[in-house]
């Protein structure tokens, strides 16, 4: 029977991971305004907490369109993001079209909302309600 050579293997550990940045950030504007409606819909010493979920549904002129819900649960794969004690969580099926997204609120003398600044975005409708990736 040959002598068979087992052959070295090494094993390398990878270096460390360096932080990345989250996937959505959020102006003081956004944290404010979401400071504030977190508190009208659960009030001080509520039972229960309630976060913004952000999601991309198809729909409008150009294709896809934000969402904004309220949930007490994430589902197993959203993203948490968390800036100064404001936790929004990005639907998982959104997560790669958000990254690098600025979230904004906008108040003026006839409307009021939150602006998505996304640098992936490729086009948009002539109303702003709808993007093109």
């Amino acid at each position: 029977m040959a002598a068979s050579s087992a052959g070295r293997v090494t094993v390398r550990m990878a270096p460390r991971l360096k932080g990345r940045t989250a996937p959505l950030t959020m102006t003081p504007k956004a944290i404010e305004r979401l400071r504030e409606l977190s508190n009208k819909i659960v009030p001080e010493g509520g039972q229960s907490k309630k976060y913004l979920k952000i999601g991309i549904q198809g729909k409008g002129c150009s294709g896809s369109a934000y969402t904004l819900n309220w949930i007490e649960t994430p589902k197993k794969f959203d993203e948490k993001v968390t800036q100064d004690g404001i936790t929004v969580y990005i639907d998982s099926k959104a997560l790669l079209t958000l990254l690098g997204t600025e979230m904004d609120y906008f108040e003026g003398k006839l409307a009021s909302q939150f602006v998505f600044n996304n640098p992936n975005v490729k086009g948009a409708c002539g109303c702003g309600e709808s993007f093109l990736v």
